[in-house]
């Protein structure tokens, strides 16, 4: 067969939840032995039409056709799809943290005679796969034991032994670090490279210039582009103004800085790791932020600026603390997450999903979570109150939901991060700090989420954002502060910030 056939059609694809057309005639047309991006918003449908292609969304539950090699196909499960050889690898991995890696490899894929599984073979068979996707890891290792990109690399390897011949990757490197989200690329290179055909769904347009042959953007549910990128025009203006309706031409909204009088200092904080107690995590930190003010802090991964935000907050990380916080030149305690709420401090988590939300209950119940007693009387909760305050934050922050009684759980990563920070302004704080506030959603969310950021240094706010997107920090903040190795390791000014800059200090060894 031609090796630029196509592998993958998909015609006219239409799927509804109730009164809700998440895919509105879809069509997309996958050559074999590329990869292939496909973009969109937060909600666009992109994840939707890929549970319709691999059984997820079983046939009968949608209008339109599909055709893989040539065939029409009629996918009523994982298991149909699979047997094609089409494997989808979600972006919430699908593995068993204490089984071992050659276990999750072959799991209801065993290597059995007489329902006795043949170890043996299991393990040499792993050892191989995992060899194909650059592994070298023991196959008796619990995967709990794995980083995440490592982890993905399992997944992988679990689908070289289903025989894949279409990859499907939901946003694989959104919680890797540069390290492994470049490794991954590399792989999806060399499996094209042997004949395997990709798609790959991110939010990262700058991986998706470096490894789709093809890109399809998804709007609204609906298919509003598919080119080469060889195509001369093929750049990430251009896949961000089909994404979103329109060119952003600058990526971050427009503003003119406000800025006051020195409102949060922290002074000569220090933090230990909870478990191993004789490691410093932050080390004699001191820095501030003024009234009105965006403040950005950059470092490498493990550099312990997320350690340092949660040790403030509460003390919600780390033993053995100390130092100072002063609020408005007055020294203030924060020991618990109580007293910091009271004394006006917010912490928006990294981890939205684990440590930010109540992803089975509504958005009024999340957005009322952090500060319950501002809805009761006599220790009874207004529940009318309580609704009202969270529809004026869903208009306020244009949270895409039919109702606040909508479930957090379903909404898209741009919404839910929405809900977070609604949660955390009804508090009333003075001082917001925002650990990743945009990761794993798309421009279009980014651009209103940094609009809100925005208007929050407008209100008089002292805002902290932490960051591992450096182009991110240098649109946004007005000052950068830099950690290495616990240390705050630079100090910038906006005028003054570039990458290059930034990286030098963020690489720094301690003196």
């Amino acid at each position: 067969m031609n090796e630029n056939s196509t592998i993958l059609r998909m015609r006219d694809i239409t799927k509804t939840f109730g009164a809700v057309r998440a895919l509105d005639g879809v069509s997309i047309s996958v050559t074999r032995g590329s990869v292939h991006a496909i973009c969109g918003e937060n909600g666009a449908g992109k994840s939707t039409l890929m549970k319709v292609l691999s059984g997820v969304y079983p046939h009968g539950s949608f209008d339109g056709t599909i055709e893989f090699e040539d065939k029409e196909v009629e996918y009523r499960s994982i298991n149909d799809s699979e047997r094609d050889g089409i494997v989808i690898i979600h972006q919430e991995l699908a593995l068993s943290p204490y089984l071992s890696i050659a276990e999750n490899i072959f799991l209801g894929n065993e290597n059995a005679k007489r329902g006795v599984i043949n170890w043996h073979e299991t393990n040499l068979e792993a050892v191989k796969l995992l060899a194909r996707v650059g592994l070298q890891e023991n196959p008796a290792t619990p995967v709990l034991e794995l980083g995440v990109g490592k982890q993905q690399l399992v997944e992988i390897a679990k689908a070289l032994s289903k025989r894949v011949k279409l990859l499907i990757l939901d946003e694989p490197t959104a919680a890797l670090n540069d390290e492994d989200s470049a490794h991954l690329l590399d792989l999806l290179r060399h499996l094209r490279d042997q004949g395997i055909t990709s798609i790959i769904i991110s939010h990262k347009l700058k991986e998706i210039r470096k490894i789709a042959d093809t890109v399809t953007i998804i709007r609204d549910g609906a298919t509003i582009e598919s080119f080469e990128m060889t195509e001369p025009d093929a750049t990430e203006a251009r896949i961000i103004r089909s994404m979103v309706g329109r060119p952003l031409d600058n990526l971050f909204p427009p503003r003119e800085p406000d800025i006051g009088e020195e409102y949060f200092r922290v002074e000569n904080w220090n933090a230990y790791h909870p478990v191993d107690t004789a490691r410093k995590v932050v080390d004699d930190a001191s820095f501030s932020v003024r009234a009105g003010e965006i403040v950005g802090f950059a470092g490498l991964m493990g550099a312990g600026r997320t350690e340092l935000a949660m040790s403030i907050f509460g003390r919600s990380y780390g033993r053995n603390i100390s130092g100072k916080v002063f609020k408005q030149g007055k020294e203030i305690q924060t020991r618990t997450v109580e007293e910091a709420i009271r004394n006006g401090i917010a912490y928006a988590t990294e981890d939205r999903k684990k440590y930010g939300l109540n992803l089975i209950g509504d958005i009024t119940v999340n957005v009322s979570a952090a500060a319950l007693g501002r809805l009761a009387r006599l220790g009874v909760i207004d529940r009318n109150r309580e609704y009202v305050t969270a529809d004026r934050y869903r208009e306020q922050m244009n949270i895409k939901a039919p109702s606040v009684a909508s479930v957090v759980g379903k909404l898209s990563g741009g919404n839910q991060q929405k809900v977070v920070l609604s949660k955390w302004m009804f508090t009333g704080p003075d001082v917001l700090i925002l650990d990743e506030p945009t990761r794993g959603i798309d421009v279009g969310a980014k651009y209103e989420i940094y609009g809100i950021i925005n208007q929050l240094a407008a209100a008089g706010k002292a805002v902290i954002v932490i960051s591992s997107e450096l182009p991110e920090l240098l649109g946004l903040a007005d000052r950068i502060y830099t950690i290495s190795q616990g240390r705050i390791s630079g100090e910038v000014t906006r005028a003054d910030a570039t990458q290059e800059l930034l990286m030098h200090y963020m690489t720094a060894d301690k003196d």
